[in-house]
């Protein structure tokens, strides 16, 4: 069905409310499942009418959906089992709780064994938490209070709760056009028409007294009716008169331009023909991949098929029935907390965190000058005042105006998608490109005299595939050029007034430029010639940015009027029509509302002296915060890409960091850091890391940088995302390495050996079925509980209580823990393959938890089965072998995509809604033994035992690249053996880890460092992971010490001895246990748990005396990347307004 389909549903429903039709309207909403009537099911609930109540229900979804349907579902049979129990009628009681209430026992038993114990009661108010119960009115309508939450909150009502708005009649006007327009084809067409029936397509009797022939299918033959040029038909007809409507008032959002009509907003012709294909047409359905049939994302046909197949949505997972609930966030995620004040010195008009560098932030200002702050130091890296770099080259109108008036302005300054590269739109002609290396350092690149008058925007974009920039200006144009060498290649005409900004985006291979300009108009472009295949109206009329989520699935955009009205609101691409409205500004606004999105679930505005949220999925306000006062009446604001910091403008031209938990932590890690002088090799690491952004290698460095000299202290680690293929690299000298005085204290020092019991705290966990190794292993992400799966396929679960001595329940050596079990006694086993391996041959064993600590997906060379944690019972299964399992990794934005790296070297991408393999990755030679996500690159990482690296792009699956880890000098090579991976907290840095070394990557897979064993350490690894703060590395050996190292260097900081953590009597009793897996606490980052090839586990602390492992250690310097930020929006003070 169509969305026009549905459109007409919506009409008929319309109409049958009209007419008084109640029970077809509610009948058809059901059937339907477009629209959920909450005053009507409010109704049925309050009069007890229980079977129209679920029957309604289920138009929209089944009790399996998701967790929110079940507990829909479970509420309203437990009411009608009350009020049931309440009437003293036991034998209905009984008939409810047998068929409506018993399909909760598989999913909570405890509960429906205390529901059926209430049969035994004489009044079920003797039950505790039942003694509040009042009389059954009162109960239904507490009921219905929470209903109407679970409602709202489930994701399969999304959109559902709210009736378009259109006129009145809307049905009869419809047709009374078609009328007219029928009218209008006739051949001798009458004054007075005599219309009798809708049946047949109207025409005017001929004058010789015989019916005119009917005219041709094809609307277009003829001439189009004139508006008003019809008289009312009234005679024999209940339609009332209406003006017939332009061919752009029914056009789509984005349908098909005429050559002929360069700048007109969608070719004529009504909107029921088929347009023809084209480039365009991507744009009419640009969620519709090509040559599958057309589908709308928010249409009857995805919500139907949602509806049939109880899919959910893209965050939940569903296995046969059960669900996995979708990730949750809370106003805790928002950054609220001012932990940093910048002093900028004059008025910021533009800010932008980099794309992977969380704490680096663009800022430009009202005087032309542009500044690069590191936040988390509060230093500023880099400050290049407004300076015109060839005036030879500037056009005469240019050279004209800053005689006349010196006085210049940044309008917008941003990163590109790497962060190798920045641009800055001026208010008079000019936009200026620079290049940055992670030294802190700005190099000119490009000085382009863009537009006559202000630029007031720029971005930069890829289409077919080539790095380029995006402007816009007072002399109405939107352009495109060449980000190597300037050259422009685009001029889009067609705005009626300066353009205010531009955002350009892609759907699949299509890529297209939204723009806005100061007459409110919305205009979209492809890049070709054809004209604008758009013309629409922003809300407010003046001022407006646009804005995707950083998923790039939804669109919003952000306005204000020239009376002050501002306007937020989230688009339907599809349709061109406004989805929702955002409420919460005050009337009259003091500037241009500037707005950000983050985390695809977030929005904020600066308005009214305060920062204003939104939760994408609900028009009203979330949160209001003041930020501590001295903001101005319309701050602007931005997030960084993981939403974790809020950068926000203050009265006395400075920026104040807002952070949530996550952001303060990320803060607290860059001040452990010492920042005194340049960063030296040190006697275990190998450093080389090449610079390399969107437009060539900007340096190739043998050794350590040497910073910009403003900024002699910090040296930052490369973090470009990758090279544009076919364009030339630029090389600069190489830069021998300066060590400072510090490299050799560092040198002197000597790693401590922690050999004792004493030195730290240690626990072995208590269990009493200890006869299989410990293969896999992990912390629950709560941090009260340790999960671990052992070679016979058993998992085995450890939770801590909450005691006086451990009053958190958080997982610590200083406290045992109860290896749990349900009350049934139950063990979560994995399935066996047929052919049972012996130990030394183990099967593949592979294990990920769900966010939510509530499911467990584990394999042991069998199929993959999904566990509850809570009873331990298999959900379901899925994927027998061969091939087995031998990784699992949750897609970090759909938990329903799960790659599955396999023994016969190839790695699935499993849809689990629907139970298919979307597709086979190919590029290993040996079994995949490790697999990581990074959100912020955009990539799977793979190993395997061949020990390769491949580098996936996670839209389309597509390898960019694959390398062979460096074997250690005088190793044989190539390597092979198991390899594991895992991404730092930046998610561009790579740990890499193999028998013979750990290293550390980039994201174009050049090794900056690594550590070979030697020394006190010199068995093979086998095993490494960073600590929850990426600060360290745990590294276990096959002796059983354990290494720990610096993150950032692969420093040694200490040596974990087995002899201070495995028992003297345990250690004598013959045979070297050691730790197969180590695993981090996920909030304690000096906690660690290993796994041991003898099937113990034990817990391992710094001791109390000593909080932190080798904290006499001397520190290098050293920073810490970081993750993209959405695109910001614009300011600029030319003939546009100020924003």
């Amino acid at each position: 069905m169509s969305s026009l389909s549905r459109e007409l549903v919506f009409l008929i429903l319309q109409f049958l409310d009209e007419e008084k039709f109640k029970e077809t309207v509610h009948k058809l909403e059901q059937e339907s499942g477009f629209f959920f009537n909450m005053k009507y099911f409010e109704d049925q609930v309050q009069a007890g009418e229980w079977d129209e109540v679920e029957r309604y229900l289920c138009g929209f979804t089944k009790v399996e959906d998701n967790r929110y349907s079940m507990k829909i579902f479970f509420e309203i049979r437990k009411q009608k089992y009350l009020e049931a129990l309440d009437r003293y009628d036991r034998a209905k009681a009984v008939e409810i709780l047998v068929k409506d209430l018993k399909v909760f026992a598989s999913f909570n038993e405890e509960l429906f064994k205390e529901i059926t114990q209430l049969l035994t009661l004489e009044n079920f108010r003797q039950n505790e938490q039942l003694s509040k119960y009042g009389d059954t009115k009162s109960a239904r309508n507490i009921m219905l209070v929470e209903l109407k939450k679970l409602i709202e909150a489930n994701p399969l009502f999304r959109d559902k709760l709210t009736f378009p708005t259109f006129k009145a009649s809307r049905l009869r006007t419809l047709i009374n056009q078609s009328l007219n327009w029928q009218h209008q084809l006739c051949k001798n067409p009458r004054p007075n028409p005599d219309i009798k029936t809708l049946f047949t397509d109207h025409t005017c009797a001929s004058s010789n007294g015989t019916r005119a022939p009917p005219p041709t299918n094809s609307p277009l033959a003829g001439p189009a009716p004139k508006a008003g040029g019809f008289p009312p038909i009234v005679a024999h007809s209940p339609f009332q008169p209406v003006v017939s409507p332009s061919p752009s008032a029914i056009a789509g959002w984005m349908s098909n331009a005429n050559p002929s009509m360069p700048h007109a907003a969608v070719a004529a012709g009504p909107s029921g023909l088929v347009q023809p294909s084209g480039p365009a047409a991507f744009l009419k359905h640009p969620r519709t991949p090509p040559g599958a049939p057309a589908m709308d994302y928010q249409t009857a046909d995805s919500e139907h098929l949602m509806k049939r197949i109880r899919s959910g949505q893209s965050d939940e997972v569903s296995f046969s029935g059960s669900t996995l609930p979708p990730n949750i966030y809370s106003q805790d995620d928002l950054p609220k907390s001012v932990v940093r004040n910048l002093s900028q010195g004059s008025n910021v008009m533009s800010m932008d965190f980099h794309p992977q560098q969380q704490t680096v932030l663009l800022v430009g200002t009202n005087v032309g000058d542009i500044s690069i702050w590191e936040v988390g130091s509060r230093e500023r890296l880099a400050h290049k005042p407004f300076k015109v770099w060839d005036i030879s080259a500037c056009s005469k109108p240019l050279q004209t105006t800053l005689v006349k008036d010196a006085t210049i302005s940044v309008n917008r300054c941003i990163w590109g998608s790497d962060g190798s590269i920045l641009g800055v739109a001026f208010s008079k002609h000019i936009v200026q490109i620079y290049m940055y290396n992670p030294a802190g350092e700005l190099r000119h690149h490009l000085e382009i005299d863009a537009h006559i008058g202000g630029v007031n925007d720029i971005a930069f974009a890829f289409p077919n595939k080539q790095l380029c920039i995006v402007t816009c200006g007072d002399d109405k144009t939107i352009r495109v050029w060449d980000a190597v060498a300037g050259r422009k290649q685009y001029t889009f005409e067609g705005h009626e007034a300066p353009v205010y900004s531009v955002c350009p985006h892609h759907k699949e291979n299509i890529q297209f430029i939204f723009s806005t300009a100061i007459d409110g108009k919305i205009k979209a472009w492809l890049y070709d010639c054809l004209g604008s295949r758009v013309d629409y109206d922003a809300p407010g009329l003046w001022c407006t940015t646009m804005a995707y989520s950083a998923d790039g699935t939804r669109l919003f955009s952000c306005g204000t009027s020239k009376e002050g009205e501002s306007h937020l609101v989230e688009w339907n691409e599809s349709e061109g029509a406004i989805k929702r409205t955002y409420s919460g500004f005050r009337k009259r606004s003091l500037d241009v509302v500037q707005f950000d999105t983050t985390k695809n679930r977030f929005l904020a505005a600066g308005d009214e002296f305060q920062i204003k949220f939104w939760d994408m999925d609900n028009t009203n306000l979330l949160t209001v915060i003041d930020a501590d006062g001295g903001v101005p009446a319309s701050p602007k604001l931005r997030f960084n890409k993981e939403g974790s910091l809020l950068a926000v403008t203050t009265n006395d031209n400075g920026i104040k960091i807002l952070a949530n938990t996550d952001g303060q932590r990320m803060l607290r890690m860059l001040e452990n850091r010492a920042f005194e002088g340049s960063r030296g090799l040190s006697e275990s690491g190998n450093v080389k890391p090449p610079i390399t952004g969107a437009l060539g290698t900007i340096a190739n460095v043998s050794g350590p940088l040497v910073p910009n000299p403003e900024r002699s202290d910090r040296i930052q680690p490369t973090v470009s995302v990758g090279t544009l293929a076919g364009v030339e690299s630029s090389r600069t000298p190489d830069i021998k390495p300066r060590i400072s005085d510090s490299v050799d204290k560092i040198k002197s020092w000597k790693s401590p050996d922690i050999v004792d019991s004493s030195q730290l705290k240690s626990l072995r966990l208590p269990d009493p079925w200890m006869t299989s190794k410990v293969v896999r292993l992990l912390y629950t992400n709560s941090g009260l509980a340790l999960l671990a799966l052992a070679s016979n396929a058993i998992h085995k679960l450890w939770k801590w209580q909450r005691t006086e001595r451990n009053p958190s329940g958080k997982s610590t050596a200083s406290s045992v823990p109860q290896l749990w079990q349900p009350s049934t006694g139950a063990l979560m086993t994995n399935d066996l393959s047929d052919t049972k391996p012996s130990e030394e041959s183990a099967a593949p064993a592979c294990i990920a938890l769900s966010k939510n600590d509530s499911y467990v997906m584990s394999a042991s060379g069998g199929k993959v089965s999904l566990f509850n944690m809570m009873t331990f019972k298999v959900m379901t299964t899925f994927m027998p072998p061969p091939p087995a399992a031998s990784y699992l990794a949750f897609h970090p934005q759909d938990n329903n995509i799960i790659a599955i790296g396999t023994e016969d070297s190839t790695i699935q991408i499993y849809n689990v809604r629907v139970d298919e393999v979307k597709t086979k990755l190919k590029g290993h030679q040996k079994q995949i033994t490790g697999l990581a996500f990074s959100q912020t690159l955009n990539v799977l990482v793979s190993s395997g035992a061949d020990a390769q690296l491949c580098v996936w792009n996670i839209d389309g699956w597509e390898k960019r690249k694959a390398r062979p880890i460096l074997a250690p000098p005088g190793h044989p090579s190539p390597l092979v053996g198991e390899t594991k991976v895992q991404f730092h907290n930046d998610q561009t840095h790579l740990l890499v880890v193999h028998e013979s070394q750990i290293a550390v990557y980039d994201s174009h897979l050049e090794c900056l460092r690594s550590w070979y064993p030697r020394e006190t350490l010199s068995a093979p690894i086998s095993s490494a992971i960073y600590s929850c703060d990426g600060m360290l590395v745990f590294t276990g050996f096959c002796d059983g010490a354990i290494g720990v190292f610096d993150a950032d260097s692969l420093r040694l900081r200490c040596r974990i001895a087995p002899s201070s953590y495995i028992p003297s009597s345990v250690a004598s009793g013959g045979g070297s246990a050691f730790p197969v897996v180590i695993a981090a606490h996920p909030s304690e980052s000096n906690q660690i748990a290993v796994g041991m090839s003898d099937g113990t586990v034990h817990v391992i602390e710094p001791s109390d005396a000593e909080p932190k492992w080798g904290g006499s250690a001397p520190q290098e310097n050293g920073t810490l990347t970081s993750v993209p930020s959405n695109s910001g929006l614009n300011s600029q003070p030319s003939e546009t307004p100020s924003r």
